[in-house]
């Protein structure tokens, strides 16, 4: 017999390898039962499935059972793996009895602890609607999402329907009493905030836009832009009596407006409504220019002067000072005067009628020398010597 043939006769003619393998095997088996009956979460393999249990592998003589019900959706089959905790412990006379649900919920209770301490987004469905807020199922985990964490700035009432799926941050849990509270808020804030950063990037000081009024109030109004919240100033609203045309805005109305400020640290915008249309102020230098010559209407006497309708709905002033020499002119009489400025202010022309005749007697006496005869080189010599004889007689 050789040495071969002894090694098999001492080991009983069994290979090393195979007495390894179920060594190992026994092994895992004991890791198997030593976690399921310290009620860890172990993977099952089916072996066979009725209406009313799912039927477990544990490496014992009785397969262990799961109840159906602990399934959502479609049951597992023969030869699947499903996680486990141990519900309850059989004997000769009994199965062992499993909880794959209760499996589930511990995976998803460590799951849900390392988003939390780790600030997470996570996604969840409303379930319920309940007194103050929703109940949201957290993967196989029962939360509450109050009203006031469920919307950006709180809600006073249920916007979300049922079954609706939503993005949250977990803000509180208590693992003794079961209790999580989620926050859909904080995530549209977050949204909000980029959002707002991507818009204030792309506006630009100078570029018009348009907005919808979103409040009118004594000193301006406010509006929506892209979704954000920007503000016209009454002195920006019209270049003309802007106290009487904040009384044309209303809620909703769609306006056109230049963008003022871009404060992009604080995000925030102003904008200007009389910046989209012309300054009357320039269209009026444009059109009376300085030292133009017009025929007005004394309209009333007002404090300091009178005003003047020039044309349509322009009007002038005429000071004291500038009334000309014929005294102080009378209602409805009409006069010449000339353009010397425009109010800022009041928008009206500033006119004298004594600079008019100034300007007119400049003309005369300009027209006059113009017309008057060049005299000759002699009647001039003739004329200095007349001037010279007269003086020598004196």
């Amino acid at each position: 017999m050789n040495d071969m043939e002894e090694k098999k006769v001492d080991s009983g003619g069994a290979n090393p390898e195979e007495e390894m393998s179920m060594e190992q095997l026994l092994s895992q088996q004991g890791e198997v039962n030593d976690k399921l009956y310290s009620r860890e979460i172990i993977q099952v393999k089916v072996v066979e499935v009725n209406s009313e249990y799912v039927f477990a592998d544990i490496g014992e003589k009785k397969e262990a059972v799961i109840p159906v019900s602990e399934f959502e959706g479609k049951l597992p089959q023969p030869g699947e793996e499903v996680m486990a905790v141990l519900e309850k412990k059989g004997d000769e006379n009994r199965s062992t009895i499993l909880s794959h649900k209760k499996a589930r919920e511990k995976i998803s209770w460590q799951w849900l602890e390392k988003a939390f301490a780790a600030k997470e987004r996570i996604k969840g469905r409303v379930t319920e609607h309940v007194k103050g807020g929703y109940i949201v199922d957290v993967s196989g985990l029962r939360g509450f999402m109050p009203l006031s964490l469920s919307e950006l700035g709180g809600s006073p009432r249920h916007y979300l329907p049922v079954n609706a799926k939503v993005k949250f941050y977990v803000t509180d849990m208590d693992a003794k009493a079961r209790k999580i509270i989620v926050s859909r808020r904080q995530v549209l804030e977050e949204d909000e905030k980029i959002r707002r950063q991507e818009v204030m990037s792309q506006t630009r000081e100078g570029q018009v836009a348009r907005v919808v009024v979103s409040k009118v109030i004594d000193s301006g109004i406010f509006v929506r832009y892209q979704g954000m919240d920007g503000f016209v100033n009454l002195s920006d609203l019209a270049w003309k009596d802007p106290q009487e045309a904040l009384k044309s805005y209303k809620r909703g109305q769609r306006i056109k407006v230049k963008v003022l400020k871009a404060d992009k640290e604080n995000q925030k915008l102003v904008f200007g409504v009389k910046q989209t249309m012309p300054n009357p102020l320039d269209l009026l230098k444009r059109k009376f220019p300085f030292k133009t010559s017009l025929r007005v209407k004394i309209v009333e006497p007002v404090e300091g002067g009178l005003k003047a309708h020039v044309v349509s709905d322009i009007y002038g002033f005429i000071p004291e000072t500038d009334y000309g020499y014929d005294g102080v002119p009378q209602k409805d009489e009409e006069v010449n005067a000339v353009v010397v400025g425009v109010n800022p202010q009041t928008y009206e022309l500033k006119l004298s009628m004594k600079r008019y005749q100034e300007l007119e007697d400049r003309k005369r006496v300009q027209q006059y020398l113009k017309g008057a005869p060049k005299l000759t080189l002699g009647q001039i010599l003739t004329e200095a010597d007349e001037n010279a004889g007269d003086q020598g007689k004196i």
